[in-house]
């Protein structure tokens, strides 16, 4: 081995230093060959890992958007619009029951199955702003909490699926109302208030940032199985059934079934706002491509809804003008990946230290009270990840776009496939093990190379195939299927059938979108076997009509309405199914919900605050010091949460007093370990960052020292001491006089 001239001038001074017999010249020559370059031959050190970069969250909850929509209307005023001359109003049924009725008429039922359409479960101790209203009678006045989570019983019906959420506190005489907004691709918040017999209710919306403290998702919440608030408790619906009352035709004895339905529509709204920032900007702005590979994006959810979710392997084209394109721009918007938001809230079980409902209103109070580990206010973990380089992320957007494709769109798309020229059909032959022992049914597996299998049972009725079903269906390219209905086509012998294949009332379909049109199943003259064992055959016609519906998309991504269609937006749902449609040949639905184009402007009930903002009309300056803190969710017009910053500035005085014991309590929590909270620190840790700041920061800050020290100074007047967090909080917070003065 040759060694580098460095090496070859240590060795010289280390034989130098041996020879003179110095110690000091053995140390130095040593040394320097501990310390010259590594040899060529030898491993270099690795590099240091590159830092990881964060995912950027989908929602920010210290940034809820503008509190009145840029564009559109939430669908609960499309649902309830009333046409009044060149004007609309709002127009909603009382009592509770005529709502609840109307919502389930837009709605399509599940035969199978009897749960109603919109879903409803019973929170007597719950965690919503309106969760004390009914005290002390809690479990005489529950509060109701709805989900829609089925599909429009027609065409041309709003998609109210996991897109309408309503909770209605009867002793508030308020309904709270999450639903979706298209044109703007977001939840809307808002109130119904004094819904109530003999009253006119009034529609408003709320303000964003009181809802994005608990919901930072920026969507529905619920809790988390085995959600024991609800009447799926057993010791709930016991205490509500002892009540007394009835409860808007909801019968408390129930399973959890419902929660369950509701916990899954929330899931798969939470996935809203990644499907809709993906779409928007995944591809890029509003070039051609960016418009191609948007129309691209659409083909490929319409195969993912028609064949039920299969897995669709894409060819070179969408490879080029879709896959490569959105990974690509994702990588250089979000190289760290995107954090969805997490609708998931821990489950409660506020009757499982009791043996009885307790008859004193105090004792009630506390089994109401919501601990801190519980409370919706705390910063909850990111939900799912999303990552460009994933092997499935491609998926996950079909996926979610796939949720915007209506059950009666894929009715009316499946209609007219069917009634279009026939497309290239595709003939597949399988071979067969067919068991007859039974006299009643045939059972088959019929196997292939390359991944085609079959297997189910025919029933026989006087020795013919009748129907039947097959469990299981797979084909090359990622065609996998259970649970196919076969029924006859034409005239069955003894030797076979041909029948049609349909999953859930709708032609079976490959992972590309294509029809399976038929499924011919054939026994062998004479009962005959095969070298390989086979008794028989199936063949299978396949429509490869997909590709009409693909034509139309490029025909409306090549045409002059494309940017309309497929520019930067949220997604044009219904515009883009009209279009296509309309491209189909199709007549045209009739439009639903046009009232609510002809509604007055949307408004706030008062003007909100934004976190940080320090309105212009404050008055005495110690009070200006609460303002930008606490307005944006504390001056309003609701009393929950107490809007103690709202009045004069006489009455802003008086409700600060009256609210001393609570603000001290709620501003000196930031000083306790989070363990050991009893209530959770105001303002909302989610929200700090509005402020420009986070936990830490805000626990030393000395803006949060000289508000408590400012409510230090009220109660010590007030009692002649100062304040002691553990004395205050002895008999519970909820036993501390409320924030606002009774009337």
């Amino acid at each position: 081995m040759r060694l580098p001239a460095t090496s070859l001038a240590m060795l010289r001074r280390l034989a130098v230093g041996l020879a003179a017999g110095l110690a000091a010249g053995l140390a130095a020559g040593l040394a320097a060959l501990v310390a010259m370059p590594v040899l060529a031959t030898e491993a270099r050190p690795t590099e240091a890992a590159p830092v990881p970069v964060a995912a950027l969250p989908v929602v920010n909850p210290a940034d809820p958007g503008e509190h009145l929509p840029s564009q559109g209307r939430s669908l609960f005023e499309q649902l309830f619009a009333v046409r009044r001359g060149a004007s609309a109003e709002i127009e909603v049924p009382f009592p509770f029951e005529a709502l609840l009725a109307r919502i389930d008429s837009q709605l399509l039922r599940d035969p199978a199955s009897l749960l109603p359409p919109a879903k409803r479960v019973l929170i007597p101790l719950g965690r919503s702003l309106q969760r004390t209203a009914a005290a002390p009678d809690y479990f005489a006045y529950p509060r109701v909490l709805v989900a829609v989570d089925s599909p429009p019983v027609a065409a041309g019906m709003p998609l109210l699926k996991d897109r309408l959420y309503i909770g209605y506190q009867e002793q508030s005489a308020v309904i709270e109302i999450i639903s979706y907004n298209e044109a703007a691709g977001r939840f809307e918040f808002q109130l119904l208030k004094d819904y109530r017999a003999g009253s006119k209710p009034r529609l408003i919306y709320a303000n964003r940032s009181i809802c994005f403290a608990c919901h930072q998702n920026g969507s529905p919440i619920f809790s988390r199985a085995l959600w024991d608030e609800t009447n799926a408790n057993a010791k709930v619906a016991a205490t509500l059934l002892a009540s007394g009352r009835s409860f808007y035709g909801i019968s408390p004895d129930r399973g959890v079934d419902v929660p369950y339905a509701i916990d899954n529509a929330s899931e798969r709204a939470n996935g809203f706002a990644l499907t809709q920032l993906l779409w928007r900007a995944g591809c890029g702005g509003n070039s051609a491509a960016a418009q191609g590979c948007r129309a691209g994006l659409f083909a490929a959810a319409l195969r993912h809804a028609l064949s039920g979710g299969q897995t669709w392997t894409p060819d070179a084209r969408f490879m080029q003008a879709v896959d490569k394109r959105l990974r690509e721009q994702a990588r250089r918007r979000w190289p760290g990946g995107l954090s969805a938001g997490n609708p998931d809230i821990p489950n409660r079980n506020p009757l499982q230290a009791l043996d009885s409902w307790p008859a004193d209103s105090a004792a009630r109070a506390a089994v109401a009270a919501v601990p801190a580990r519980f409370d919706p206010l705390l910063p909850r973990p990111a939900g799912a990840l999303w990552r460009p380089d994933a092997a499935d992320a491609l998926r996950q957007l079909l996926a979610g776009l796939a949720e915007f494709v209506a059950d009666s769109d894929r009715r009316q798309l499946d209609s007219a496939l069917a009634r279009l020229a026939p497309a290239v059909t595709e003939r597949l032959s399988v071979p067969c093990r067919i068991d007859s022992k039974v006299a009643s049914r045939w059972s088959l597996r019929c196997t292939a190379a390359g991944g085609s299998l079959l297997a189910g049972t025919l029933s026989m009725q006087a020795g013919k195939p009748s129907g039947g079903r097959l469990a299981r269906l797979t084909l090359p390219a990622g065609t996998a299927l259970n649970g196919v209905d076969l029924t006859l086509l034409d005239e069955a012998t003894p030797s076979g059938a041909t029948l049609l294949p349909q999953v859930g009332g709708l032609p079976a379909r490959t992972a590309a979108g294509s029809a399976i049109g038929s499924i011919g199943i054939r026994r062998n003259a004479g009962g005959g076997v095969g070298v390989d064992g086979a008794d028989g055959e199936v063949t299978l016609e396949i429509r490869h009509d997909f590709s009409v519906v693909q034509q139309a998309i490029d025909r409306l991504a090549a045409g002059r309405d494309a940017a309309n269609l497929f520019g930067p937006m949220p997604f044009p749902r219904e515009r883009l199914f009209a279009a296509l449609f309309a491209e189909l040949g199709m007549p045209a639905t009739p439009a639903c919900c046009a009232a609510a184009e002809h509604l007055p402007p949307a408004q706030l009930e008062v003007a909100a605050v934004a976190p940080g903002q320090t309105p212009s009309s404050a008055g005495d300056p110690l009070l200006r010091s609460f303002q930008p803190y606490c307005a944006a969710c504390h001056q309003t017009a609701e009393t929950f949460p107490p809007n103690f910053l709202q009045g004069s500035p006489a009455e802003v005085d008086a409700r600060l007093r009256h609210c001393a014991p609570r603000l001290y309590v709620r501003l000196a929590m930031a000083d306790v370990p989070p363990a050991q909270r009893a209530k959770t620190p105001m303002p909302p840790e989610s929200m700090l960052p509005a402020f420009a700041s986070d936990a830490q920061a805000w626990r030393s800050s000395p803006v949060r020292a000289a508000l408590l020290a400012q409510v230090t100074q009220w109660l010590r007047a007030e009692t002649g001491q100062s304040p002691q967090l553990e004395t205050l909080l002895a008999a519970g917070y909820e036993a501390l006089r409320p924030c606002l003065p009774a009337h």
